[in-house]
């Protein structure tokens, strides 16, 4: 079972705790954008095998939306941040190239 650990109350969920919430990081186009732009941000989705950086609500808690980074193969969590933050916490991205050597920070486009 998935666990994360909200970053606002310190509480240790379970996945039936939380509501998944999509990706996280993506570029969101104001009223001046494309039809095209607006497209992609609704239904243009990584589904990726791996590392991959999720949206969570805890729920049942404290109702705050955070940040997960985790490897959707192995169900390793890296760590958990708010969902304000434009980038993963260095923490975690040093936790991250402990697992993947290889992996650069990429915000979504």
């Amino acid at each position: 079972m998935l666990t994360l650990t909200c970053p606002y109350c310190g509480v240790k969920a379970d996945e039936t705790e939380l509501s998944p919430g999509g990706e996280a990081h993506l570029k969101r186009h104001g009223p001046g954008a494309s039809e095209d732009d607006f497209h992609d941000y609704l239904f243009s989705r990584k589904n990726p095998r791996g590392l991959h950086f999720e949206r969570w609500r805890h729920s049942y808690g404290c109702g705050q939306w955070f940040h997960a980074a985790r490897d959707t193969m192995t169900l390793q969590v890296f760590g958990t941040y708010p969902a304000q933050s434009y980038a993963p916490p260095k923490d975690i991205v040093k936790a991250i190239k402990k697992s993947h050597p290889d992996w650069t920070w990429e915000a979504s486009e």
